[in-house]
């Protein structure tokens, strides 16, 4: 397969679980993106591979978390300079009788649960690659799972899940 058709094959769907994973569409493109160019750069070395798809997404996965760590870093010397003593953390308070739809029962979850389900059924990555991708054990990824599908089940109806 050559780059132009395995672009077009796995580009939205990169971007559309990317952006469920970390919540922000337009930064998920970014990552994305990134994330292609280097595939194209390697792509001798990428082509070959058992998943490229799978390579892409740990490429923008780690893109992401490197600009989440900077991001707290700078956020933490502005707290700092400024002497801040507000509390930042974000409101949580919700109503248990509200009607969830599929994106928020996903905000709901950690961002481990969230990246899980997303890699496994948004992206239809096997549990091993869902391992490589996270950077932990094939029965992490699988108890994960286990607690985010529970998890959902409860947020969800049935017919959501």
């Amino acid at each position: 397969m050559d780059f132009e058709q395995f672009f077009d094959e796995h580009y939205g769907a990169t971007v559309r679980a990317l952006a469920l994973t970390i919540g922000d569409r337009d930064r998920a493109e970014d990552r994305v993106q990134d994330a292609f160019a280097k595939a194209y750069r390697r792509w001798g070395r990428v082509s070959v591979m058992d998943r490229p798809a799978a390579w892409i997404y740990v490429v923008a996965l780690n893109a992401e978390r490197k600009e989440w760590a900077r991001d707290q870093r700078r956020s933490l010397r502005a707290s700092r300079r400024l002497n801040s003593s507000a509390d930042s953390s974000p409101d949580v308070a919700t109503s248990t009788t509200d009607a969830l739809d599929v994106r928020s029962a996903l905000r709901a979850l950690t961002d481990r649960q969230r990246t899980a389900v997303v890699l496994r059924y948004l992206a239809d990555l096997t549990i091993v690659d869902i391992a490589r991708v996270m950077g932990c054990a094939e029965g992490t990824v699988k108890a994960t799972l286990h607690q985010s599908l529970a998890k959902l089940r409860v947020e969800l109806t049935e017919e959501q899940v």
